[in-house]
């Protein structure tokens, strides 16, 4: 069943969609190392494309109200990172994945990626060992081990631009690396902040009004995308490093955050500071860990993330085109 364009038709569509019998979507969700995500296993709409990027365009040209429902409240919240289960465009992989938030989409998600390895052993699609993924950005492989943790080797990962002054209002100078792990990143070691969860709303205002300066300034990542994630970083006793990422819709990551691990560790391999085949463990801002690591193939970095995913619950999303909220409580609401 087919519903909805877009936001903008957003009158016309419930209207139109009165008219129409609900929608009934399958998910299941886990949490990676505290992080939700939800992945929709069925019921979705059939994307037109014939590649993961063309899927994307689809998905967001005419579902994207499907985008806001699945995950947006009454029936998600702004932590949560959905990913839709697609078969793949070429047979020799195991599946493609859109990845997608309440601000819009992902091009790569780490930690959704060891939820979605996770929920494929739950419902019997996956088995330990490789399963190779088509993601917007490229295809990534992601091995499920006998313990039930996940390692998943990256798009490559490199740093753009080192050491980047923002005037950001409120604050003053800020200096931070733009580096790119399957997302835009803005990374920042000099702050003034004690990362953890008693400085979150601080945090969160901070690197709100640097993602705001980055765009009003006109910085962005390689051939003008945006960048969309902010990371600080601080020391810590039980890992080589603790951090605290904003998400593109200005919610934090309660995960260590896969691209951003892998962002991370190609600006140390840029200083000279970690070595190919090296470990760094990666803590978040909640205490939990990645272990991060890379290699060099063809002059290029290839960071591998290991984590691990818990599956929390599966439920049928009722979709009532009847319902006022239907589409979701937010930016995307039929209802300003």
């Amino acid at each position: 069943m087919t519903v909805g364009s877009t936001h903008h038709d957003s009158v016309i569509n419930f209207r139109f969609l009165m008219t129409l019998e609900p929608l009934t979507i399958s998910v299941l969700d886990s949490h990676t190392e505290g992080e939700p995500t939800r992945v929709v296993t069925g019921g979705f709409p059939e994307l037109s494309g014939s590649d993961m990027k063309a899927k994307l365009g689809s998905f967001e040209r005419d579902y994207d109200q499907l985008r806001s429902a699945i995950i947006a409240e009454p029936r998600g919240h702004s932590a949560m990172v959905g990913a839709l289960l697609l078969d793949p465009i070429d047979p020799e992989n195991d599946c493609g994945v859109i990845f997608f938030d309440n601000a819009g989409y992902l091009g790569m998600c780490g930690h959704g990626t060891i939820g979605l390895v996770r929920t494929l052993e739950y419902i019997g699609e996956a088995d330990p060992g490789t399963l190779n993924i088509e993601t917007v950005v490229g295809v990534v492989s992601a091995e499920l081990h006998s313990d039930g943790s996940v390692s998943v080797r990256n798009v490559p990962s490199y740093r753009l631009e080192k050491g980047v002054p923002v005037g950001v209002p409120g604050f003053g100078e800020v200096k931070g690396d733009i580096a790119w792990g399957g997302n835009w990143f803005f990374l920042i070691e000099e702050h003034p902040f004690e990362i953890g969860p008693s400085t979150i709303g601080e945090m969160t205002a901070f690197t709100t009004a640097v993602k705001n300066a980055l765009a009003d300034k006109g910085l962005t990542g390689e051939g003008g995308a945006e960048i969309d994630h902010v990371e600080l970083f601080s020391q810590s006793e039980t890992a080589d490093s603790r951090n605290f990422v904003l998400c593109p819709g200005n919610d934090y990551d309660r995960s260590p955050c896969g691209t951003g691990t892998s962002a991370k560790i190609a600006c140390l391999y840029a200083d000279g500071k970690l070595d190919e085949g090296e470990k760094w463990f990666q803590e978040s801002v909640i205490g939990s860990r990645f272990e991060a690591s890379f290699e060099i193939v063809e002059g290029k970095l290839i960071p591998t993330i290991r984590g691990t995913a818990r599956v929390t619950s599966r439920a049928e999303l009722i979709i009532d085109p009847n319902d006022p909220f239907a589409h979701g409580i937010g930016k995307d609401s039929l209802y300003k």
